[in-house]
């Protein structure tokens, strides 16, 4: 039995994989089980910020492997609490909730919108704002609040709660701004929806109409945290902070993790017993985020980032078949004009270059660490597909 007959076996379908054994990988290239080696435009859906198995991002998380691999949070570790210290200097919040995933990140960052509000006003201000278009996760809470119909089937019943407004539409958003609302949530960027990027208009909207109530404004950085736009936090680029903040994917470079930052107004929101994660802040990730964060604040890492997004947009534009270009940084989305996004990625993967989807876009995801080199090799799989 081969690895995909044993896998398929045991493990539930709920992924449509492409048929890639991955056995190994450095720097920006894997290897599957053959010997055939891809360049990787996907970053394992933006996770991999540093690459495959980067020699310090390594060395960190070997070394704390070997020292302490998990304490319960009934105790302190020093590790948790020098990521936590490194990541709000370099994010500019005041506090985090350590957890495993984007999708815990974004529960937390409801309960202490529903809590703020609850302990502030009482009952009956506890609606959530998401825009159409949305992904906020996989737990019945988040794909309640996901603004997409295609993810809202099967799981019946779903969680009450949440208002969908359209993106980049102020009226929508006064219409739906009433006094039940205690949070608006968005993603700057995107990612599941299109990699499209909200308007700075309708971003100024929301924040101004939501300080004005004191409704908080809940930042998904899941997907465009962590240097993935060129900017430590995609919020940067238009000029704004979120009450709330969450993080993972690329945060670790790998390892699983979630963050949720709040400002000092939601900094003790969260009281003894009204959260909590078995994992959350092991110390293994945050040796593996620490590593993550040096290398994001070195000297003139983030403007690479961006000189590396500028190269791959002035690429495609020269493209025939490409009609648009979306996204901000190392996350960007393609739309085609003839071929179709699943086409495309699945030639790719027999010419040697990973890439993702977004609805109709292809989706480049790349580690923050490729090299100029690859980049230029994988593009030429990609605009040479492209153009057949």
């Amino acid at each position: 039995m081969n690895t995909i007959e044993k896998f398929d076996k045991h493990v539930m379908h709920s992924y449509g994989r492409y048929p890639l054994v991955m056995q190994k990988g450095e720097g920006r290239r894997c290897t599957d089980e053959n010997g055939k080696t891809y360049i990787d435009f996907g970053s394992g859906i933006g996770t991999n910020s540093l690459g495959y198995c980067d020699e310090k991002w390594a060395d960190a998380v070997c070394t704390q492997v070997r020292t302490l691999q998990h304490s319960s949070n009934y105790y302190y570790t020093g590790i948790q609490a020098e990521f936590a210290e490194k990541l709000c200097e370099t994010s500019g919040y005041d506090s985090v909730f350590f957890s495993n995933s984007g999708a815990e990140a974004n529960e937390c960052a409801i309960k202490i919108a529903r809590k703020y509000s609850f302990d502030k006003y009482g009952k009956n201000r506890h609606n959530i704002i998401t825009l159409v278009k949305s992904f906020h996760g996989r737990t019945i809470a988040t794909l309640s609040a996901t603004g997409q119909e295609s993810f809202h089937n099967y799981f019946f019943p779903f969680l009450e709660g949440f208002i969908n407004v359209n993106a980049n539409d102020i009226d929508d958003l006064k219409s739906k701004l009433d006094n039940t609302v205690c949070a608006v949530m968005l993603e700057y960027i995107q990612g599941e929806g299109g990699v499209n990027a909200l308007n700075q208009d309708f971003v100024n909207a929301v924040f101004e109409l939501c300080a004005d109530k004191d409704v908080l404004v809940i930042a998904d950085e899941v997907q465009t945290g962590a240097g993935r736009t060129g900017k430590f936090l995609a919020g940067e680029y238009f000029g704004k902070k979120a009450d709330i903040t969450t993080m993972a994917k690329g945060l670790a470079g790998g390892i699983p993790i979630g963050a949720c930052l709040t400002t000092e107004k939601c900094s003790n929101v969260l009281t003894a017993g009204t959260h909590g994660s078995t994992f959350g802040g092991n110390p293994v990730a945050c040796a593996g985020g620490i590593a993550v964060l040096e290398r994001l604040n070195s000297e003139g890492f983030l403007d690479e980032v961006s000189e590396k997004a500028d190269f791959i947009r002035k690429e495609l534009e020269k493209c025939s078949e490409v009609e648009s270009v979306s996204g901000i940084g190392l996350m960007i989305g393609i739309k085609l004009k003839t071929k179709t996004a699943s086409d495309i990625a699945k030639k790719a993967l027999d010419k040697g270059l990973l890439v993702l989807t977004a609805k109709d876009k292809v989706r480049l995801l790349p580690p923050l660490t490729i090299s100029m080199e690859e980049i230029k090799g994988g593009m030429k799989i990609l605009i040479d597909i492209l153009e057949e």
